[in-house]
């Protein structure tokens, strides 16, 4: 459903009485039981495994290039992801909240709910110009074709999968995800045993460009700005889940999110410093496995790039859909048709320079949750 300013202010002027009630009504007609909490894993996983992740690029940027303290930031990512998913939906379902701009207004209040909105638009069309990029980089970097070909297959992909909305978001992740996923960790967890050899703690220092004081700052900034995009889609499933089925789902898609961090750092830390030349380093080691190793990680990459496409495509659509008046189909195709140009760039430098900038406004969004959360614990209202 589309939500416009006025509609989310009426929605909150009508008290929480009528959001519990609504919420009863969606309920009704939700999936209930463990497949409606399996639904909401496949959601989360599918928001944030996408380019950057499979691509190994997030992973080396973020955590590898702090050497040994990146396995700090990895752990306290899980931990972090696991919570504030439990957070997120735990309100959604306490407040009857099934749409991004919905959480913002109910957070941070009409005037700063407004800005952070338009300033997650900005990120959200940005990400899709990211993913873009991303898919042309495989193209050019592993399959030897022309970027463009990549840019333009995606685009493609992307519009056909989500031309019948939300229905499209949720059929798409439940058909990708869970192969992805499986893939991504057996060739994640072989590079990890089957590889060269971990480098000395020397070795890894040299080689390792960040100050490793501030890997808790960057790991923080990571989940801040992946569970910017997850909020996106995670608010969108409380309208298919049951209370109890969507935070246990959320905190589960945390969790395994989280230990999947855990693994692509133990197998790009092996292979130091090659991994520092490559836009998509978790192919490069996974050719150091095998030839077909490698070809089987591309599939996993593309799987990622259209989950995240999706996701950044589907909110911006909507967003844009409900600013303008304008149906949401002719708003998918436009807003993927304006990310063409900026697709064009360096995917590394565009997440290098975009993702930390979105992590800072996904920092505003998590302490707006956990703020609020507690606030209600404090007045003994939930």
């Amino acid at each position: 459903m589309i939500y416009t300013w006025s509609s989310i202010i009426r929605h909150q002027a009508n008290g929480r009485s009528r959001k519990r009630e609504q919420s009863g009504v969606r309920t009704k007609g939700s999936i209930i039981g463990q497949g409606s909490a399996w639904i909401l894993v496949m959601g989360f996983l599918g928001a944030v495994i996408g380019a950057g992740f499979a691509s190994g690029q997030e992973i080396v940027q973020f955590f590898v290039v702090y050497g040994d303290n990146g396995s700090r930031g990895a752990i306290l990512a899980m931990l972090l992801f696991t919570c504030c998913g439990g957070l997120l939906l735990h309100l959604a379902h306490r407040e009857g909240i099934s749409n991004y701009q919905e959480l913002l207004f109910y957070l941070m209040g009409p005037r700063w709910g407004k800005a952070v909105d338009l300033a997650l638009a900005g990120f959200l069309f940005l990400g899709i110009s990211t993913m873009l990029s991303a898919s042309g980089a495989v193209f050019y970097e592993h399959l030897y074709l022309p970027k463009n070909a990549g840019i333009l297959t995606a685009y493609l992909l992307v519009v056909i999968l989500l031309a019948t909305g939300k229905r499209g978001l949720i059929r798409s992740y439940n058909l990708l995800v869970p192969a992805k996923v499986i893939l991504l960790t057996a060739i994640s967890a072989w590079a990890v045993l089957m590889a060269k050899g971990e480098p000395t703690q020397a070795t890894a220092m040299i080689n390792c460009p960040a100050d490793p004081r501030f890997w808790a700052l960057s790991s923080v900034l990571y989940v801040a700005y992946n569970f910017a995009l997850a909020m996106v889609v995670l608010t969108e499933y409380q309208t298919v889940t049951e209370r109890s089925a969507g935070i246990r789902g959320a905190m589960g898609g945390g969790l395994v999110l989280g230990l999947l961090v855990v693994l692509n750092y133990l197998a790009l830390v092996r292979y130091l410093p090659d991994v520092f030349h490559y836009q998509v380093p978790m192919l490069y080691v996974a050719g150091n496995i095998s030839l077909q190793a490698k070809h089987v990680y591309t599939l996993v990459l593309w799987m990622g790039i259209l989950t995240t496409a999706i996701a950044n495509a589907y909110g911006f659509a909507q967003r844009f859909s409900s600013m303008t008046g304008l149906a949401y189909g002719p708003c998918l195709a436009l807003c993927m048709t304006l990310a063409l140009p900026v697709a064009s760039q360096s995917f590394a430098g565009l997440v290098g320079r975009i993702y930390p900038l979105f992590g800072i406004l996904g920092v505003v969004i998590i302490v707006a949750l956990i703020g609020k959360v507690f606030s209600k614990l404090l007045q003994n209202s939930w």
